[in-house]
């Protein structure tokens, strides 16, 4: 795999999903450390702070509270210093054409990726 990250945030509030996409970016090696938040207003929280300055994130669509692109009006909204070099990548079950096309809208979203997270979708992520 030609990509490694310092810092993987997974926003997911599926404890199963969050799981086993830990469990594969883990053993894939794809970051030095992986931080799980089942609740996109912590993990929101998180990087307002300063707690948490990820590489990349995992986000979920479909979420109590606050969903997958009420995160992205809210991460807008957000000044952290590495804001603009961050990927996120959508990671969701939905197979709503109207997440799809409002992901790749977004100028966060790098790519959707459909659940469950793949080895083959994690090496065909682009660098």
């Amino acid at each position: 795999m030609s990509h490694h990250y310092k810092t993987c945030l997974l926003i997911d509030d599926n404890y199963i999903d969050n799981f086993v996409t830990r469990r594969i970016l883990e053993a894939s090696n794809f970051a030095d450390q992986v931080i799980v938040s089942q609740s996109a207003t912590e993990a929101i929280e998180s990087l307002r702070s300063g707690e948490v300055t990820p590489d990349v994130i995992f986000l979920d669509i479909r979420m109590p509270m606050m969903g997958g692109f009420e995160f992205l009006q809210e991460y807008d909204k957000i000044d952290i210093v590495n804001k603009n070099d961050i990927k996120i990548f959508m990671l969701s079950s939905s197979l709503d054409p109207t997440d799809m096309r409002k992901s790749m809208n977004n100028k966060y979203i790098t790519q959707f990726i459909h659940k469950p997270l793949t080895q083959k979708a994690l090496d065909e992520i682009g660098t």
